[in-house]
């Protein structure tokens, strides 16, 4: 299958592209949530810990009805603990009608909804779509435009766009922000982020995750060129520093 085969497949909604899948994450949303990781995305960050989830050929071909089947097994579960969905990535947008499939089914459920994203198609999602997923964790890199294209090779405007429109419907969003030393750890670009944040009136919650390198093999099995090899952790009290950054701005920050 080349790439064109594989992006006309995606958009067609009934079958899509996974990488893979957890019952029993802790860490991507409320509660406990089954997790599944699509693959395709249109970034390429340089502290990737997935990049075997950039093309959508990469992927195992499933149908969403399987998805939905295999969904129902949990959904007393995922309902009564306060745990649900989440779709994460690679950036789960580029399979949007996929995506939404699975969303809507699971509200169906009664199955509450997260969508993990980049945020920079979000255009392909419409107001009702939208209005479908109950949470929304926004990965925001960078609100510079110069920080963002080094880290991701992408414009940011989208990605901020994306969160305004977010505000200005009312959905819920929880902020990822990954700590980078040497990308994304300047000063001004941890304020910028935080007060941007702060702006939109919507966040209820803002994680900072600090860079690790347990995606660095995987650069090599791909036999791509990892830039970061030399890049340390954040410390324990670099990454509260940070923390204490977004509260200092009126931010939820657990941590």
């Amino acid at each position: 299958m080349d790439d064109a085969d594989a992006e006309r497949l995606a958009q067609e909604g009934r079958w899509g592209f996974l990488h893979s899948e957890e019952t029993g994450s802790a860490v991507d949303g409320p509660g406990m949530r089954v997790v599944f990781w699509t693959t395709g995305c249109e970034f390429r960050c340089t502290y990737c810990h997935n990049p075997d989830t950039w093309k959508l050929k990469h992927g195992q071909v499933v149908c969403a009805d399987d998805i939905l089947d295999e969904l129902k097994k949990y959904k007393d579960y995922l309902r009564f603990s306060g745990g649900g969905l989440t779709i994460s990535g690679g950036e789960p947008l580029v399979q949007a009608p996929f995506v939404m499939n699975i969303i809507r089914g699971a509200r169906e459920m009664g199955i509450h909804t997260c969508l993990d994203t980049n945020g920079y198609l979000g255009d392909r999602l419409s107001d009702a779509d939208l209005s479908q997923i109950d949470l929304f964790l926004l990965d925001l890199k960078s609100w510079d435009p110069e920080t963002h294209l080094k880290v991701t090779a992408k414009q940011v405007e989208p990605v901020l766009n994306f969160a305004r429109r977010l505000a200005a419907r009312g959905r819920p969003m929880w902020v990822r922000f990954v700590l980078v030393p040497g990308h994304t750890d300047a000063p001004d670009n941890i304020k910028g982020v935080a007060a941007f944040a702060a702006s939109l009136g919507n966040v209820e919650r803002v994680d900072v995750l600090p860079f690790h390198q347990l995606g660095r093999f995987k650069w090599e099995q791909l036999g791509m060129k990892y830039e970061l090899t030399d890049t340390p952790t954040p410390k324990p009290e670099e990454t509260e520093a940070v923390k204490a950054v977004f509260r200092a701005y009126g931010l939820n920050c657990p941590s």
